[in-house]
């Protein structure tokens, strides 16, 4: 049985991944720095796989990731899915530098601080693959979110580099960029745009968020499950380095 560990794994995106990879089979470690998030994520996934459980880990704190690699030694990770992520919207002039931090800290300095602690045990036994989840702004970018898209950008550059280090074992790293999904995350962006535009929330939406994707409609947790499950599966051993966007035709144009 392989052992999944996904970062920000109790809520949005990475909740829904989570649970997705213990019904089919996997041994899932959800983390994430919220405890009520971690117990009541624990529940749900013993109820789906007996071995899926969660834990306490903020990716910030070498301290934390180290207790987290200590715990797991005797359930090696094959699976690495960095998908802690916050946002934070405003035009860099009142952009808070403390927050600024805070976000590339989470989604670019915590994956390579994550990718760093769990790697050495995925060289030892020559497999391991890491997914990188990324967005829409690794490849574009859009006013207000300057912090979020640095990170993301910089992400890219992370796991190419990281692919190739490791390019001479069975290990592989790719990222995937979805367009907005529908989580409490993008919930909060909706209503952040609406106030820094001054026009309503569906407004955001239809505007805003759905009118670049040729498609017009938010990305699904289905659809990210069944990404990731497919760069894990034996028919990706090949595939690293690279960037899967699932965006409805939006950087088409």
């Amino acid at each position: 049985m392989q052992t999944v560990l996904i970062t920000g794994g109790c809520s949005g995106i990475g909740a829904g991944i989570a649970k997705g990879l213990a019904q089919k089979g996997f041994r899932v470690i959800a983390t994430d720095l919220n405890p009520q998030a971690v117990s009541s994520m624990t529940a749900e996934l013993q109820a789906l796989q007996a071995d899926s459980r969660a834990m306490v880990m903020n990716v910030t704190s070498s301290q934390d990731v180290d207790n987290a690699v200590l715990a797991l030694q005797d359930t090696p990770v094959d699976i690495l899915i960095n998908n802690a992520g916050i946002q934070h919207v405003s035009p860099l002039a009142d952009f808070p530098m403390d927050k600024w931090d805070q976000l590339i800290q989470v989604m670019l300095v915590g994956v390579a601080r994550v990718t760093q602690a769990f790697l050495p045990a995925m060289q030892a036994r020559n497999f391991g693959r890491i997914i990188n989840i990324g967005s829409i702004h690794a490849v574009i970018a859009s006013p207000y979110k300057s912090a979020y898209i640095a990170a993301k950008h910089g992400l890219l550059g992370f796991s190419k580099t990281m692919a190739l280090e490791f390019a001479s074992q069975d290990i592989t790293i790719n990222t995937v960029c979805p367009a907005y999904v529908k989580t409490p995350l993008v919930e909060g962006q909706i209503a952040d745009q609406a106030k820094r535009h001054g026009i309503s929330e569906q407004e955001v939406i239809d505007k805003i968020m759905l009118e670049p994707m040729p498609k017009k409609a938010f990305i699904t947790i289905e659809e990210l499950l069944g990404t990731c499950e497919f760069l894990i599966s034996p028919a990706a051993r090949n595939i690293t380095a690279q960037t899967m966007i699932l965006d409805g035709g939006w950087t088409a144009r």
